[in-house]
């Protein structure tokens, strides 16, 4: 593999997570990790033969992953070409957006009945994104913003929560991918996160609650206004 297959070769490093008898879904789950970890971009193309080899899977066991993925449009097939990592457009912001403000505008209300642990979660994100930020690490505060709302929907306590706002994050790391320079994108929205929580630590839920719905609106916009200029 080339030094451009990093991310092939982490996951060959975690293949001993998947052992002959896993599932797609399994499969699906590493793949989908390796988007919302912002290491795979949106039009990469998908060697099948060398995830195989790495995850150390059958081709019908991988391409049920990639139709499992592509189910959840964070793959794409193109006929004749291959499988390749799909590239979000602005009708898809719009809609992500709505449901976000259902899933984790619910779920930061759950707040004072949340566990330590889930709190937890929700601040170790937000120190993620500030070391990120300290050391110019645009692509881990990334990583921590996405860490950050999975953490509000946690929150919940709902592993069917969980697991949507795992599918909706993910197409939305690749929209970042799309606007480019991760500073420029990332630096407007760490302040934020920052505020939520200092809102969540002082229990004023109701102004946690604005606070994100003013993240939604100034992220839609941001996010609408890029893919509609590519």
């Amino acid at each position: 593999m080339t030094s451009g297959d990093d991310w092939l070769q982490a996951l060959a490093r975690e293949r001993g997570d998947i052992d002959r008898s896993s599932t797609a879904e399994r499969v699906a789950d590493k793949l989908r990790a390796t988007v919302l970890d912002g290491v795979v971009k949106p039009g990469s193309q998908l060697n099948e033969k060398a995830l195989g080899e790495v995850l150390r899977v059958s081709r019908n066991t991988l391409r049920e992953a990639f139709r499992l993925l592509t189910h959840e449009r964070l793959l794409v097939h193109e006929y004749s070409r291959g499988v390749f990592v799909r590239k979000p457009d602005w009708r898809d912001i719009v809609d992500l957006y709505a449901a976000r403000r259902v899933v984790e505008g619910g779920a930061v209300r759950c707040w004072p009945a949340a566990g330590e642990k889930a709190r937890a979660a929700v601040r170790e994100a937000v120190a993620l994104g500030r070391a990120g930020a300290a050391q110019g690490d645009w692509l881990v505060v990334g990583t921590a913003n996405v860490k950050f709302h999975q953490a509000l929907t946690g929150l919940a306590g709902s592993s069917r929560l969980d697991e949507e706002a795992r599918r909706l994050l993910a197409e939305v790391r690749l929209a970042f991918h799309v606007m480019g320079d991760p500073e420029r994108f990332h630096k407007d929205y760490l302040p934020l996160n920052v505020e939520i929580l200092g809102h969540l630590e002082r229990d004023a839920v109701r102004d946690a609650e604005e606070s994100l719905a003013d993240y939604f609106d100034r992220a839609e916009k941001h996010l609408v206004a890029g893919l509609r200029e590519q």
